[in-house]
């Protein structure tokens, strides 16, 4: 259960903030930037987290699901489970992001990939390093 909750906390806090950098980036507004743009937009940040926790919750404990699933198969150590998770949440939202707008191609596609797969990793690493992981039972002989 912890396991969810981690997900649930971290990936949609990190990915709203990857979010609003990929599409600040995707729109020019880092053309010509000072300071008090950079303030703007962590203002904007701060008040659509929101929106990024009720958008991001379902995706995230879909991911934390595919964790799960993955700590359950013991050829798979934890470096290799987060890359895949990882790769699972590149997968789902470049598939979910890229196709938006009007702009489309690699940079887009692995812009909005990163999106996903940035917080993934990040959050199973905190369920690696903080998280107890189930043990396998002992084989009766």
């Amino acid at each position: 259960m912890k396991r969810y909750l981690v997900f649930a906390l971290v990936v949609p806090f990190i990915g709203g903030f990857l979010l609003l950098l990929t599409t600040t980036y995707q729109s020019g507004y880092w053309a010509q930037t000072n300071l008090g743009e950079v303030g703007k937009l962590f203002a904007v940040f701060f008040k659509t987290l929101q929106y990024s926790y009720l958008f991001g919750f379902l995706p995230a404990l879909m991911i934390g699901a595919v964790d799960d699933i993955l700590i359950h198969i013991r050829r798979i150590g934890p470096v290799l489970r987060m890359l895949l998770v990882g790769l699972f949440a590149f997968a789902l939202a470049s598939l979910t992001h890229s196709s938006r707008g009007p702009d489309s191609g690699a940079v887009q596609f692995i812009l909005y990939g990163l999106v996903g797969f940035v917080p993934a990793v990040i959050s199973s690493w905190l369920v690696h390093r903080y998280v107890e992981e189930p043990q396998a039972a002992p084989v009766p002989t």
